[in-house]
């Protein structure tokens, strides 16, 4: 498992990096759901969860040749079992980058006694945190936070979530599905602290969740018209990067460009994953596998 000590070291060592220092460019590397099970693979959802193994390897060594400040996982690093991290979270370790996760459904999908230990086994210190680097503010959400699956089960968030998803249900929300979430109060707080000190502070903003909230899918944040409503008000943030939705797509609202990156499960043999850059007005995206290439236009901070 990822410890704190190595996750420092490699920051340590990436002090010494080109890509977001210097010249002003910021570039890392991005996966969205490898969803790794030792288990057959659904044919029906087009998912080899135990060919996400080997998938890994290669993104790694693929990410291990560019220079990057960092990389980072959209969630659901596991489809099921709380020993699949065992087999996966190795691979992890072989990134000679520093690494950064973002929690997924899947990743709760373990016995309840094993489902306050997930941001512990990946080395998180909280479930949603922030960090900057080269003048970007990263803020990582957790839309597990108010769910049917990752709070244990006395928790008084179980009760919240199945009252929202019954009023999603009510309004018709196309996203009202079991195994979507939501933010709950206090992260939603947090969240606005953040955005102003990162503005305070001249900085720019990247927001980081597994769930989708733009453009309406079936997959977005039971709240997702909150968070866009929040984020339509920070001239700061100039992109929200999700997974969750495996087929990836694409939005630009109020001078944010929301990217949702295809999931790595999916197929047997082609992968996901990609290197994004940003510089100045730019935000390059390059995909490998089925992840689409796109050059972006940013909005003036």
């Amino acid at each position: 498992m990822l410890s704190r000590r190595s996750v420092l070291a490699a920051s340590a060592a990436l002090l010494a990096g080109t890509a977001g220092a210097a010249d002003g460019r910021l570039r890392f590397g991005v996966i969205a759901d490898p969803q790794y099970a030792e288990a057959p693979p659904n044919l029906t959802l087009g998912r080899y969860y135990a060919n996400s193994l080997d998938k890994m390897r290669a993104a790694v060594a693929a990410l291990n040749g560019e220079d990057l400040r960092f990389v980072v996982t959209l969630g659901d690093i596991i489809d099921r079992d709380v020993a699949s991290y065992d087999k996966i979270l190795p691979i992890y370790r072989t990134l000679r980058h520093e690494t950064r996760f973002v929690l997924g459904n899947h990743d709760f999908d373990l016995a309840p006694e094993h489902l306050e230990r997930v941001p512990g086994l990946l080395g998180m210190a909280a479930p949603y945190y922030d960090f900057a680097v080269a003048g970007i503010r990263f803020v990582v959400l957790d839309g597990n936070d108010v769910s049917l699956f990752a709070p244990p089960p006395d928790d008084p968030r179980r009760k919240l979530a199945a009252e929202r998803l019954e009023q999603a249900k009510a309004a018709g929300l196309v996203n009202a599905k079991p195994w979507n979430g939501s933010l709950g109060d206090a992260q939603f707080a947090w969240l606005e602290r953040s955005l102003h000190a990162a503005r305070e502070a001249g900085e720019r903003v990247v927001v980081l969740n597994h769930y989708p909230v733009a453009p309406d899918n079936p997959h977005n944040l039971w709240d997702a018209s909150r968070l866009t409503g929040l984020l339509a008000r920070q001239p700061h943030v100039l992109a929200y990067f999700n997974g969750h939705n495996h087929a990836g797509n694409y939005a630009e609202r109020d001078g944010i460009h929301y990217v949702n990156f295809h999931g790595m499960v999916d197929t047997p043999d082609s992968s996901a994953f990609a290197v994004v850059e940003i510089t100045g007005d730019r935000l390059e995206i390059q995909g490998f596998g089925r992840e689409p290439s796109r050059s972006l236009t940013l909005k003036p901070a």
